[in-house]
């Protein structure tokens, strides 16, 4: 049975042959039969047939003889015939430079350990530093070393096609089938051979760990393995990995110069690239793979490149924004062709890897979904692709970018692979989804409390801008001008994920950054081409310096607001408006331009009317007009509470507790102040909680003075929550009070010293009427008017 196969092809050969020598004497005999009825020229050509036919047979024959012999030999082994004489199949690696100390570590965990993989990206030179290991540790091994390249013309080879290989070299039985019984009778038989001898085994280039998962773990008690592949064999038992880097700049700056020096052509010149800081950027932009190192560093040498000039063309293609148009240059196309690493990588996962470069901070995995437009299990599986190949890391949040290191080199293929349009479709599909995903999120911050029942657990905006912030403000504070480049409904969306920003921003209370992201909006063309957007930006900018207690800043930002909007832009503009002149004791003027905003509201506008009436209700509380802000502001909590807008209804009913207060309605007084605590501990605001709790303190002590100690640690609290920041009217508004829940309680001295820490605060935050107040209960005249919130 085992013959058999054999003796055909040999038998089909000779049959080939001797049909062709058959086949030509026929061939002759009807040319001399037919001679006497056709014409010279007629028997010449059936003679050159019949040559041609028997020349025809004898190839034939030769060829199947041919294929006999190489069928006789394990797949791909041609060149591996010498080993079975034990000879050493060994390989110097050519031009091995720097990596100092890494082939001796290899060394020295062959000596107790009986299996080592060399483990890195691919084309890391991990096969380089297992060879060098190998050749230096050959006094180790006098009975043999031999070496199998399982990835021999960029095929990797079967199990079945390893263990017939290395059968081979060794001497033993092939294995009679991919079957694992089979597969695990070939590699006992070979390790059994190799048992009592000091004999090295080097696996290069194994792709993934069931190309030599049949040989371990290893048996032989002399004999080593020494593996070189993909990160993957570190999770296999019984072999001890040994992960390769890449070089560091100093040994990449060698690989780039050692590359040079061995070129043919003399350039004396040319500075040595050792001292060049320029080589060093090179290395960095190429991510000190050492394939692409060392060729760049040979084509420098042999072209005559100039360092700065290189440098310059890998940043212009790693750097340019990638909506402009850019010239691929020579340089960048060398670079990226010698990637073996990325180019052994599937279609998409390359494709993945390049768009991932858009980002330079982490994403999610929806947002690369997101961003790829492809299904969340199949990101799933291209990432897994990309971290196998070291290409990705993982940040927290299962978020995932390019390594920093690839970054630049990502960049690159960026730029050469996909066009502009392609480029710019990506960005569109990515700033989409952002400002989906935040206007959900600042929706869902609105309701605070009330519908956290409704929410699911995972729902969590707080987390999500907090996870996302750093990508948020990355897309959106893009440089002057680069919106402009792409299509009007990018510039929409992302305009409204910079709304959605600031929302959050502005809860926060991150201040900087929401001034920061308002004067990018102003800064940008469209802003000037577009009213809306431009008022916008000026509203919010108003908003944020009547946070910073700067009222005159913020009214004359409202002013530019409320100039460069329509009529109905302009009411939330008003408003806010409005309440800045409140804070300037402008009060008529307030009450016209909130009436205004009330009026320019739509009718179904119920947030913004709340909003309106919540303002109205503060200026003609500030007007002592007491009936009428007691009803604006009761409208206003219940059209809050319907809309389930708990910060609006805690704002409403933090300015109740002073209405009920002066009213002399001192139950509605605490019920309002103790529901207002109730939200804002819900919502997570220490600033308006601050608020509160001022107004509930100060609405305690106008009821009695037995109600002092509660005013006291709630005025406690308040004074708490406002520490740290600037000093403002707020807190010195609080030290006020506290020192009069201390004098309520008997402690004079105590009460002397809030009180002129109050004066201080309130003179340098320009307070003056609680500068009065201070004063006046220094000297005796104590007052106990409370603060409006």
């Amino acid at each position: 049975m085992t013959g058999s196969p054999s003796r055909r092809p040999r038998l089909l050969s000779a049959l080939l042959a001797v049909g062709g020598v058959v086949g030509a004497g026929a061939s002759a005999v009807l040319g001399n039969i037919t001679g006497n009825l056709l014409s010279e020229l007629s028997l010449t050509v059936l003679g050159s047939a019949s040559v041609g036919l028997a020349a025809i047979g004898v190839v034939a024959s030769f060829v199947v003889e041919w294929r006999r012999r190489r069928e006789q030999l394990p797949a791909g082994e041609e060149a591996d015939t010498q080993a079975s004489s034990n000879a050493p199949t060994l390989p110097w690696p050519a031009g091995y430079t720097g990596r100092r100390g890494q082939a001796e570590t290899v060394v020295a965990l062959l000596a107790p350990e009986h299996a080592v993989a060399v483990v890195g990206r691919r084309a890391v030179g991990t096969s380089w530093c297992a060879v060098q290991a190998a050749n230096l540790s050959r006094a180790d091994f006098p009975d043999g070393q031999y070496y199998l390249d399982v990835r021999r013309g960029g095929r990797a080879r079967s199990p079945r096609e390893v263990l017939a290989a290395l059968a081979r070299i060794v001497g033993t039985g092939a294995p009679r089938s991919g079957r694992p019984d089979d597969l695990a009778d070939a590699a006992d038989e070979l390790i059994g051979q190799l048992d009592g001898r000091k004999v090295l085994l080097v696996v290069d280039n194994v792709d993934y760990p069931a190309q030599v998962r049949p040989l371990l773990p290893p048996t032989a008690r002399t004999c080593r393995l020494l593996l070189a592949g993909t990160g993957r064999l570190a999770a296999l038992d019984g072999v001890m990995a040994y992960w390769l880097a890449e070089p560091d700049v100093d040994d990449a700056v060698e690989m780039f110069a050692a590359a040079g020096a061995a070129t043919a052509v003399p350039r004396p010149h040319r500075p040595d690239p050792r001292s060049d800081p320029a080589v060093r950027d090179i290395v960095e932009l190429c991510g000190r793979q050492p394939r692409v190192v060392t060729e760049l560093g040979r084509r420098s040498a042999q072209h005559g490149w100039r360092h700065d000039d290189v440098l310059r063309a890998l940043r212009r293609a790693a750097d340019t924004p990638p909506h402009q148009r850019v010239a691929v240059s020579p340089v960048t196309g060398l670079v990226t062709a010698r990637d073996t690493a990325y180019h052994a990588l599937s279609g998409e996962a390359r494709r993945l890897w390049r768009l991932l470069s858009l980002s330079r901070v982490p994403l999610d995995r929806s947002t690369i979904a997101a961003l790829a437009n492809r299904r969340p299990h199949r990101v799933a599986a291209l990432l897994d692709e990309l971290a196998d190949g070291a290409f990705v890391v993982g940040a927290p949040g299962d978020r995932y970018e390019v390594r920093p290191l690839l970054a630049g080199f990502a960049r690159m293929h960026l730029r050469e692979a996909e066009p502009v349009h392609r480029r710019v479709t990506v960005q569109a599909r990515l700033t989409r989804h952002l400002a989906r995903r935040a206007e959900q999120q600042v929706a869902a911050l609105a309701t605070g409390a009330l519908d956290r029942d409704h929410r699911l657990p995972d729902d969590d905006p707080y987390g999500w801008f907090d996870l996302h912030q750093e990508l948020l403000l990355a897309v959106v504070k893009v440089p002057a001008g680069a919106v402009e480049s792409l299509p009007r409904r990018v510039r929409d969306w992302w305009f409204r994920l910079a709304v959605a920003l600031c929302g959050w921003l502005a809860h926060t209370e991150r201040l900087d950054e929401w001034e920061d992201v308002c004067r990018t909006v102003l800064a940008n063309p469209t802003a000037q081409d577009r009213p809306e957007i431009a008022g916008w930006a000026h509203n919010e900018l108003g908003v944020l310096r009547r946070r910073r207690h700067d009222p005159y800043g913020a009214v004359a930002a409202l002013s530019l607001a409320v100039a460069g909007q329509g009529r109905r832009g302009t009411a939330q503009a008003r408003m806010n408006l409005g309440l800045a002149l409140i804070d300037l004791g402008r009060i008529d003027e307030a009450v016209e331009h909130l009436e205004l905003s009330r009026r320019h509201r739509a009718g179904s506008d119920r947030a913004g009317q709340a909003l309106s009436d919540l303002g109205l209700g503060a200026a003609r509380l500030a007007r002592h007009d007491l009936e009428s802000a007691h009803d604006l502001l009761v409208r206003a909590a219940n059209s809050f509470r319907s809309l389930g807008d708990a910060r609006g209804y805690a704002a409403a009913l933090t300015n109740l507790v002073l209405v009920h207060t002066a009213m002399g309605e001192h139950l509605d007084a605490a019920q309002a102040w103790r529901a207002a605590l109730r939200e804002y501990e819900s919502l997570g605001d220490p600033t308006n909680r601050a608020v509160a709790l001022l107004n509930a303190g100060v609405a305690l002590l106008g009821v009695a003075p037995g109600q002092a100690q509660q005013a006291y640690d709630l005025l406690t609290e308040s004074r708490r929550l406002r520490e740290g920041g600037r000093p403002d009217a707020g807190l010195g508004r609080t030290l006020l009070h506290l020192g009069d829940a201390v004098a309520a309680l008997g402690r004079p001295e105590e009460a002397r010293r809030h009180w002129a820490d109050a004066a201080a605060i309130c003179e340098v935050a320009g307070d003056e009427d609680g500068q009065q107040a201070a004063d006046a209960r220094l000297c005796g005249e104590r007052s106990t008017e409370p603060r409006r919130g």
